[in-house]
């Protein structure tokens, strides 16, 4: 028997649909297959497409936590909304180019949103300057997210040529922690964040 059709139903569809074939496969067609349905019976339950983005915006900002801008310092708290941030879009990478590139209406987000911009400006960043302290974290997690689900051989010391030896040796398997993914994300975040400290002139954490 085919289970009910929901509006929760037609999310899960939706994000597998993205997480299995991309964002590009994601119509109100392919979703009517999904779920076994014909195409108007979906309205009844999501306008559309963009509906169908904010929703799964909305569930993947579920997972982000911004607990710590309540009780810590700003900096030590967006180092950890980085890290959530990352974990949350990790496990959905082709999620963050459809997101990356469409309005935002979620209230959800926007509420986040809220919440680290609050605690910027209350620690002395400019309206502005909280903006862009936001946007400069976002941008590093989403890149970070995109690569540390990319294949391990996207950059391998077996196809670089010998005439580059710094590349070639830096690639050696003994440098392989130290380049990985999860390491650059850490280092990029302790400079970022040294960077904003030192800009916002704030001590050390």
């Amino acid at each position: 028997m085919t289970p009910p059709l929901s509006r929760d139903r037609l999310l899960a569809a939706a994000m597998s649909i993205v997480d299995e074939e991309g964002a590009e496969a994601l119509t109100m067609r392919a979703l009517a297959g999904r779920v076994d349905r014909q195409v108007s019976s979906l309205y009844n339950h999501v306008s559309g497409r963009t509906e169908l983005i904010e929703l799964m915006r909305a569930k993947v900002v579920e997972r982000i936590d911004v607990s710590a801008f309540v009780s810590k310092p700003w900096d030590v708290a967006l180092g950890e909304w980085a890290r959530s941030y990352l974990m949350a879009f990790a496990q959905h990478p082709h999620l963050i180019r459809l997101l990356a590139t469409t309005p935002i209406r979620d209230e959800s987000t926007l509420a986040m949103y809220n919440v680290v911009v609050r605690a910027l400006t209350e620690a002395g960043w400019a309206a502005g300057e909280s903006i862009a302290v936001l946007r400069t974290v976002e941008a590093h997690v989403l890149g970070s997210a995109l690569d540390i689900v990319a294949p391990g051989n996207m950059l391998d010391a077996a196809a670089v040529p010998e005439e580059l030896p710094a590349l070639r040796a830096a690639l050696a398997v003994e440098h392989h922690s130290a380049g990985a993914a999860e390491a650059a994300f850490d280092l990029g975040l302790t400079a970022l964040i040294a960077g904003l400290r030192e800009r916002n002139g704030a001590p050390s954490a």
